[in-house]
């Protein structure tokens, strides 16, 4: 299974931590957030694959987390730079830090992808 980078916002504390404990345990990354507001900033912030929320909290307010995950007002695109810096960690982290797999998925050579790892400054994992 690929590990994914998930958010977990619940309002009870042994569940929440459960949750944390199991997903760890298979290989994803996850992040925990305390409320409501912290979730809605993680979100806008951080590129998460996956959102675990308790939507029965009476302070998570649906419309902010609503604009928070879909913007009205996306802003100025990236640049073609960034867009593939992203795309290239992106990528990395799909394979488990494999050169040889993300290189293949991406279409590029296994030297390429290292001289835009050193270009973007990107961190390998062994």
């Amino acid at each position: 299974m690929t590990p994914i980078h998930l958010l977990v916002l619940d309002r009870d504390q042994a569940r929440r931590e459960a949750l944390l404990s199991v997903l760890r345990s298979l290989g994803h990354h996850v992040v925990s957030a305390p409320d409501a507001a912290a979730t809605a900033a993680a979100i806008g912030t951080a590129g998460f694959d996956a959102l675990l929320l308790d939507l029965g909290l009476p302070e998570l307010d649906l419309a902010r987390l609503r604009e928070a995950l879909v913007p009205a007002d996306p802003g100025a695109p990236d640049s073609l730079a960034a867009a593939e810096r992203r795309h290239i960690a992106l990528a990395l982290r799909h394979t488990g830090g494999n050169k040889r797999q993300a290189a293949h998925l991406l279409g590029i050579s296994r030297s390429t992808l290292l001289h835009k790892v050193r270009k973007y400054g990107l961190a390998l994992t062994p």
